[in-house]
């Protein structure tokens, strides 16, 4: 059973298709100029920061304010839903593993923007369902079928859903 990370969470929100697609090491993100553009937001913020703390090989955090409030960096608030479902899950790690971390931050610096993420009772027993969840999608012998959404043609795994 593999385990279920924090970018697993993300595109659980966006697409259980690329979920799988990227679960099964069926990687399209080299190739797109979106993940490019994401990752030198991600080199080039904050850059004073110690950044990519990773944590039981399931999660890797942008970076930490002295143990107590987690930082996910993104290039924008598309995502945003994923972005918060995916903070709430390190937070939910980190709980887990008995580390008492006070909140995560979503920031946006070419936004110039930051969101607070607090997870609640109810989050906590949402991810019992959700990791579940997960682990019955990525280890299905088939992809889930296709679902066209209004962001699908940016998407790097595209072809492989509609072409």
């Amino acid at each position: 059973m593999k385990k279920v990370t924090g970018v697993m969470v993300y595109y659980y929100c966006v697409c259980k298709r690329r979920l799988w697609f990227f679960a099964n090491d069926i990687s399209m993100e080299s190739t797109s100029e979106l993940v490019g553009i994401g990752k030198l937001v991600d080199e080039t913020s904050y850059s004073r920061e110690k950044k990519h703390i990773l944590v039981d090989e399931s999660i890797n955090i942008d970076f930490l304010q002295k143990w107590k409030v987690v930082h996910e960096v993104k290039k924008s608030r598309k995502m945003d839903e994923a972005a918060k479902w995916q903070l709430k899950y390190y937070l939910w790690i980190l709980k887990n593993k008995g580390l008492d971390v006070e909140k995560g931050v979503l920031d946006y610096p070419l936004l110039r923007k930051r969101e607070e993420i607090i997870l609640s009772k109810d989050d906590e027993q949402k991810f019992e369902v959700i990791v579940e969840d997960i682990q019955q999608i990525i280890e299905g012998r088939r992809p889930p079928e296709a679902v066209r959404k209004g962001f699908c043609k940016k998407c790097s795994y595209y072809e492989f859903c509609f072409i």
